[in-house]
């Protein structure tokens, strides 16, 4: 509403220059025909008007000024909120959500659609504000000053409007293809980034830039195909201005000789005011199209901030947990790949006990922890914690209560202190080395020159893989949760660290829930209770000491493992 009112402002100082002008031709013009012989009171008028213009403009300048700022700055803020309130979103979306949509395409609508409806919340707006402004106070002048000069000069408008309405719908439909190229590009970019080692590794640089080529090629003739509707209107709107200017001047010299228009200083009024209106009139191409655009824009973006999370918080009261843990007669499918990877399971876990898991890659072992941290929603069967269903359970408080360390150790772009520190923020620095050296990578950070400071790159690249995985084990410990989940987080750490982290998870353990999910025999074997995966059902389960007395796959795996650690 500011902006509006310091728009009307600004316009109406504008509207004043050519009035004055006009003015002033007419005062020569009386010079000229000797109506006024006193040269001295032709320079003192022409001197006033003079100033008048420049007190004018200087007042029509800051006015703009005030109306730049007040929209831009405007714009500016809705381009936070907008950012903000789609980043929000993306943290509300469950993890089925980002497995079905790719990151380059996720980052691309929050930055690239969001600058398109920006470009209409500000510029677009502010200038259809101004120039439907200065339309209605220069039309309402003109057609006060000359009624039938004006509708001559206005005639060329209808045929603009058509030409608009024509060409608004083909670039609404390849602004749409234009963003979609887009995120395909900036997908495949931000991909072709984050597995360079992978790239590289392979030899395959001329492959991916051939491939980088092809998409990018695909994005520019999208791009070439909305410029080229784009182009068709400055070309007419040139045309049409330029016989608005014919129409005027020969409308008018008739008009005037003919004593129907009394002042010559009317034409040359009349000459500005269409060619004031050239900008007016030439932006609804620019403007139109930015609203395209946006709309475009807008639609991408209200897919994802209309999409429903799919695990909600039902719950707003905390309860203690205890970390007992039950599941009954479980069958859960991935909704995404519709692949069954848990069938009838039923086990418990009391509070304090250590679980591992041992199975064949896809036996389910990892969905067992991502449903305890309810990554996903339970269908068939029932998930208890602390005997409440874990839908009853406040999801905030549940997971503030659970350590997780993935298959995959995610470090962000930190230090290494900031990292562990992301398991509990007020963390001390004691607490943190504390956590360190119980997951025995201490002496690994000591050893780099910035100690815990040192800053790593993407996905924790400047570690190695188990100085990674045992980073995000002290990130988990630190957070002193009542649940401990391991995901095969000691792959590619040698025995002997393993050795050692495992009995610091002993000491740690006696009133915590451990679940540890294992290849090694050796990562299981101290463990209150084993349990044998296979396609999602247990096949085996007891103590170490029950399962090697026992024929079956766990005591062919310890065989095994036994036999090549001896080699």
């Amino acid at each position: 509403m500011l902006g509006l009112i310091i728009t009307v402002i600004a316009t109406i100082f504008k509207i004043m220059v050519p009035m004055i002008i006009g003015d002033i031709i007419d005062i020569i013009k009386e010079y000229v025909d000797g109506t006024v012989s006193d040269i001295n009171i032709v320079k003192h008028e022409l001197l006033i008007n003079i100033l008048i213009i420049l007190g004018t403009a200087l007042m029509a300048g800051l006015f703009t000024f005030l109306m730049r700022q007040t929209f831009i700055v405007v714009s500016r803020n809705i381009e936070f909120d907008l950012k903000n309130e789609i980043f929000q979103q993306y943290q509300r979306l469950s993890l089925s959500f980002y497995k079905q949509n790719r990151t380059g395409d996720l980052m691309n609508r929050i930055s690239e659609d969001v600058g398109k409806v920006r470009m209409y919340v500000g510029p677009a707006l502010m200038y259809s504000v101004t120039n439907l402004t200065l339309l209605i106070v220069a039309l309402s002048y003109m057609f006060y000053k000359a009624p039938t000069l004006t509708l001559y000069a206005i005639a060329p408008l209808p045929l603009l409007s058509i030409a608009i309405y024509k060409l608004s719908a083909a670039i609404h439909k390849r602004s749409t293809v234009v963003q979609e190229y887009l995120s395909k590009l900036t997908s495949f970019t931000q991909e072709s980034f984050s597995g360079i080692s992978v790239i590289k590794a392979y030899g395959i640089e001329n492959r991916i830039n051939t491939k980088f080529n092809e998409l990018a090629e695909g994005s520019k003739d999208k791009n070439i195909e909305l410029v080229r509707v784009q182009a068709l209107f400055f070309p007419l709107m040139i045309l049409l201005i330029g016989l608005s200017n014919i129409l005027v001047i020969y409308i008018g010299g008739k008009q005037y000789i003919s004593g129907e228009i009394e002042h010559l200083g009317t034409i040359v009024e009349f000459l500005i005011y269409i060619n004031m209106l050239t900008w007016p009139v030439a932006v609804v191409g620019w403007v139109t199209s930015m609203v395209q655009q946006a709309e475009a824009s807008q639609k991408r973006i209200n897919e994802f901030l209309h999409e429903e999370p799919e695990i909600k918080n039902y719950v707003t009261e905390d309860t203690p947990i205890t970390g007992a843990i039950e599941f009954n007669n479980l069958t859960f499918t991935y909704p995404d790949t519709h692949i069954t990877a848990l069938k009838n399971l039923s086990l418990s876990i009391n509070p304090g006990e250590t679980l591992a898991i041992i199975g064949n890659t896809g036996s389910g072992k990892s969905t067992i922890l991502e449903l305890i941290g309810r990554l996903y929603d339970v269908e068939n069967g029932q998930l208890k914690i602390n005997n409440k269903n874990i839908q009853d359970l406040n999801l905030k408080n549940l997971r503030e209560n659970i350590g997780y360390v993935p298959q995959d150790a995610f470090l962000f772009s930190d230090s290494i202190l900031n990292n562990i520190k992301f398991g509990k923020e007020d963390a001390s620095e004691e607490e943190v080395m504390d956590a360190a050296k119980k997951a025995s990578v201490h002496e690994n950070i000591i050893g780099f020159k910035k100690g815990y400071e040192t800053i790593l790159g993407e996905r924790g690249i400047t570690l190695s893989g188990g100085q990674k995985q045992r980073v995000s084990i002290a990130r988990a410990i630190i957070k002193n949760p009542q649940i401990l989940l391991f995901d095969d987080c000691l792959s590619a750490v040698d025995t002997e660290t393993e050795e050692e982290i495992l009995q610091n998870m002993n000491a740690i353990s006696k009133d915590k829930t451990i679940i540890i999910v294992s290849h090694r025999i050796s990562s299981a074997k101290n463990a209150d209770k084993i349990m044998v995966l296979n396609e999602g059902e247990i096949i085996q389960q007891g103590s170490h000491y029950e399962l090697v007395s026992a024929e079956g796959y766990y005591k062919e795996l310890y065989a095994k493992q036994l036999l090549e650690k001896e080699n």
